[in-house]
C-alpha cells in the first residue's frame, strides 16, 4: 500500500531512481564490507603463520611450547628430542613412567612411527567423528622415554588447521600432553592455565587465546598385534 501511494505521487521514474540509488548503495557497501573481510582474513592468517613459526623455532632448538591443540590447550615438544621430552615431564612435575601422546599431521606418518600398525586403525581414523588418539604397540623413531614401559604409544592425527600447519612445518610429531601440572585439572580454554606454566615454558602460542569455547579430550583407544580394540576413554 505504501509503494502504491508513493507512485501514484511521484510516478514510476521515481521510484525507479529510489531503488536504484539503493541498490547501488548496498552493493557498494557490500563490496567494501567484502574487502575489508578479506584484508581481515589475511591479517589473521598472517599471524597465525608467524606463529606457527616462532613456536616451530623454539621446538627445533630443542625447547618447549604452550600450545591450544586439536582438543584443549597442550605442552608440546620435538617428540623425538629426548631432551626435550625430560623438560615437559619436569615442567608438568610428573614421572616419565607415564607416556604422553604425540600429534602427526596424516596418516603416512603413522607408518613411520609405528612398526606395522594395524589396518583397522586406519578404519578408525576414517569413521571418527571427533578427535581420537590411538595408542599403538611397538612404537619407534620417537624419544625412548615419550613411551610407556610396553613400548607403546599414543598418536593422533589432526584435521585442526593450526596444528595440522604446526606438525608439517616442523617436520616432526609433537608431543601434547595437557597443560596443568601433574594431578591438577587440565586447562580446557587459555583462561585455565596458571601463570607458573606460563613462565615455565619457552614459548606460549597466541593463536586461540580468546577462545572460550571448553573443548574436551580426545577418545582414547588401544589396538595390541591381534587388533584388538579396547576402548579406554570415549
Amino acid at each position: 500500500m505504501f509503494i502504491a501511494n508513493i507512485r501514484c505521487l511521484f510516478g514510476i521514474p521515481f521510484i525507479f531512481r529510489v531503488y536504484s540509488s539503493l541498490f547501488f548503495f548496498v552493493q557498494r557497501n557490500f563490496v567494501t564490507f567484502a574487502i575489508q573481510w578479506k584484508n581481515l582474513e589475511k591479517f589473521m592468517d598472517e599471524l597465525m603463520k608467524e606463529d606457527i613459526r616462532k613456536a616451530c623455532e623454539v621446538m627445533q632448538r630443542g625447547g618447549v611450547i604452550l600450545y591450544p591443540t586439536d582438543t584443549i590447550w597442550g605442552i608440546g615438544c620435538d617428540a623425538t628430542n629426548a631432551e626435550a621430552v625430560k623438560r615437559v615431564y619436569e615442567i608438568k612435575k610428573r614421572a616419565d613412567s607415564k607416556a604422553m601422546l604425540v600429534l602427526v599431521d596424516n596418516a603416512v606418518k603413522v607408518d613411520f612411527y609405528v612398526n606395522e600398525p594395524p589396518e583397522v586403525a586406519f578404519d578408525l581414523i576414517e569413521c571418527a567423528t571427533k578427535p581420537m588418539t590411538i595408542i599403538y604397540d611397538d612404537a619407534r623413531n620417537l624419544a625412548p622415554n615419550l613411551l610407556a614401559e610396553d613400548g607403546s604409544v599414543g598418536i593422533r592425527i589432526t584435521q585442526e588447521p593450526f596444528t595440522k600447519a604446526l606438525c608439517e612445518q616442523l617436520h616432526r610429531p609433537i608431543v601434547s600432553t595437557s597443560a596443568n601440572f601433574s594431578g591438577e585439572p587440565a586447562a580446557k580454554i587459555f583462561s585455565d592455565i596458571c601463570p607458573e606454566l606460563l613462565e615455565a615454558v619457552d614459548y606460549v602460542c597466541e593463536f586461540r587465546r580468546d577462545d572460550t569455547t571448553s573443548h574436551q579430550p580426545s577418545a582414547i583407544v588401544k589396538i595390541d598385534e591381534k587388533e584388538r580394540i579396547t576402548i579406554i576413554r570415549s
